[in-house]
């Protein structure tokens, strides 16, 4: 039998030693790295076939990074949040022209815009102005969304977050078209076709929709646009979603509800905005075919828009007023395609800019009584 430490009080327990056996580890070691290399080349050249390029990853990081600088000198801004509508279909480069002013950039995809709102209302460093996107569904029909937690993340973000962030986007990002959320191994996994279980509604996971710059300028990705088979796919899983069941929603009185504790604190928050002099504007950009009829069911105009309006004050640019802002490629019903998308920001900007100034004009007409 094999003494052990408590046979021998007071005695070491002797240290085992093995020898390594005698192996060509410098080979072992240059074949691994060669077939890790290999392998990693082979995924990124099917992405690449795919359609895909290196591009930024729209990451907690990258959006932290541009609320940042909200409060490193630029509180004066033009600020555009919302959901995916203002992220995708509002183009800096193109609202730059047109006003002379690129805005920061804090959307956020399948999210409300609420809690941002909040945010900003709870900044005092933020005085500039403000340009929220008002998408129904993300608004009226929900308390935060899928992308929520990033607001706390910005105001605990690390110094080993942000030093990895930064590495990301020096050394992986624009070189590495696999480096997508949407081409991780364990996704690819996770989207195959595998048995549901029986009774579970079918659902599949929302593919790459969006191509984003360093500054978070995002257009829709041209395949979407492009590629009929994958057009199709997008079109199949926003009509699995939008089948869904909404347990939370699926009433008129529940409805009313939430709606109510939803504009009654977005009517607080723009008060404390405005009451330190930002400028807000509301929009409602496009939308179509299965998506618009699910918006006009579920928060008709006169119960989402009109009273958004009515109690905030605040003015606001709805696409059906205005002709400028109709007749533009909607692919996949919710977004714009990247060239309808410069076209419609070139026609929004101005009017943006007009309603903007008109508040600053209505501010001091009161100041001066």
């Amino acid at each position: 039998m094999r003494l052990t430490a408590s046979d021998r009080p007071g005695v070491a327990q002797p240290v085992p030693e093995r020898d390594i056996p005698p192996q060509p580890w410098g080979k072992i070691l240059l074949g691994a790295l060669v077939l890790f290399l290999g392998l990693m080349t082979a995924w990124e050249w099917q992405w690449r076939a795919f359609g895909a390029a290196p591009g930024y990853r729209n990451s907690d990081g990258a959006w932290a990074e541009q609320r940042r600088r909200i409060n490193t000198g630029e509180g004066n801004k033009t600020v555009l949040i919302g959901s995916s509508r203002m992220l995708f279909d509002v183009q800096l480069p193109e609202w730059e022209r047109a006003t002379g002013e690129r805005p920061i950039q804090l959307a956020l995809e399948g999210t409300s815009p609420l809690p941002v709102l909040e945010d900003l209302a709870d900044d005092p460093e933020f005085t500039g102005r403000l340009v929220m996107d008002t998408t129904p569904t993300s608004l009226f029909l929900g308390l935060s969304g899928r992308r929520a937690s990033v607001v706390p993340y910005y105001h605990e973000q690390s110094p080993s977050q942000r030093s990895g962030h930064w590495l990301s986007r020096q050394f992986l990002e624009p070189w590495f078209a696999f480096y997508d959320p949407d081409f991780a191994l364990p996704v690819v996994v996770r989207r195959q076709a595998w048995p549901d279980r029986p009774g579970l509604p079918r659902r599949i996971l929302v593919r790459k929709l969006s191509v984003q710059e360093i500054d978070r300028n995002t257009y829709v990705w041209p395949k979407v646009v492009n590629d009929p088979a994958y057009l199709a796919l997008v079109r199949r899983i926003w009509e699995l979603q939008l089948a869904l069941p909404q347990p939370t929603v699926d009433t008129a009185q529940k409805r009313q509800t939430l709606r109510e504790a939803l504009l009654g604190r977005v009517t607080a928050a723009v008060a404390k905005l405005r009451a330190r002099g930002v400028r807000v504007v509301f929009i409602r950009p496009p939308s179509s075919g299965p998506w618009q009829a699910q918006e006009d069911r579920m928060t008709p105009r006169k119960d989402s828009w009109d009273l958004l309006l009515q109690r905030t004050g605040v003015s606001g640019i709805h696409f059906e007023d205005y002709p400028q802002l109709q007749g533009y490629l909607l692919p996949e019903w919710s977004h714009l395609g990247a060239a309808d998308a410069k076209r419609f920001t070139t026609a929004l900007a101005p009017l943006v800019a007009r309603e903007l100034a008109r508040e600053e004009g209505g501010a001091r007409a009161t100041a001066a009584r």
